[in-house]
């Protein structure tokens, strides 16, 4: 089970880091420092990210060039990125960020408690993530060895008890999503989420005694 998800923060400006985790300290999660686009994809290379806060302007790559190496990588790909930036961009500039596979653009100075909430929405869809990961390997495992000592019924039952518990808290967040009128980004996260839960349940009530269940399953 993971108890924190990590947060990557990457800014040339040891000032600006400090600023980011005093802001982020309140979410109570891990958060990791990158002074360079280098040093971010050196950590990328081995720990699991929620998600990426990355400066713009940076010396040597900069953040565009940054997040196209991010994207271009089968591992991180999928996390998403909020670009921070002091520049005065036109439309033309908002466009690149997005371009480069960022979910959120920001300007400094921002609102610290807009980008905390913001935050905080991928932290959650990490960690349902994260619990729906678990549970799916968990039943790959217990199918795996049904014919030990423990009834495929039981193994099915205490399955099914465990994703009803992500599918509660996958459903009050995604209407926690609608109601605060969040970033389409995120709604579409959400409803991936909600769709590999769908997936998941479906797998397991067909193994339910009755629906063509694992051998013992049913009363012979």
């Amino acid at each position: 089970m993971v108890q924190k998800a990590k947060i990557l923060l990457v800014d040339d400006r040891p000032e600006n880091l400090l600023a980011l985790e005093a802001i982020l300290s309140a979410l109570d999660q891990t958060l990791v420092r990158a002074s360079s686009g280098e040093e971010a994809l050196k950590a990328l290379l081995t720990d699991d990210f929620a998600v990426i806060l990355l400066d713009v302007q940076m010396p040597g790559m900069d953040g565009f060039e940054t997040a196209a190496h991010i994207k271009r990588r089968e591992r991180t790909r999928d996390i998403p990125i909020i670009f921070l930036t002091a520049i005065n961009h036109g439309p033309h500039h908002t466009f690149r960020g997005y371009a480069a596979g960022a979910v959120d653009y920001i300007s400094k100075p921002f609102d610290p408690w807009v980008l905390r909430a913001k935050v905080s929405v991928f932290v959650e869809l990490y960690m349902k993530n994260c619990m729906l990961k678990e549970q799916a390997e968990l039943l790959r495992l217990q199918l795996a060895g049904a014919g030990g000592a423990r009834e495929p019924a039981g193994v099915l039952a205490e399955l099914s008890a465990r994703l009803a518990a992500v599918e509660e808290q996958a459903e009050a967040l995604s209407k926690q999503l609608d109601d605060d009128s969040a970033d389409a980004s995120a709604v579409a996260t959400a409803a991936h989420l909600e769709r590999k839960l769908t997936g998941l349940r479906r797998a397991l009530d067909a193994l339910e005694p009755g629906a063509g269940g694992p051998p013992g399953a049913h009363p012979s």
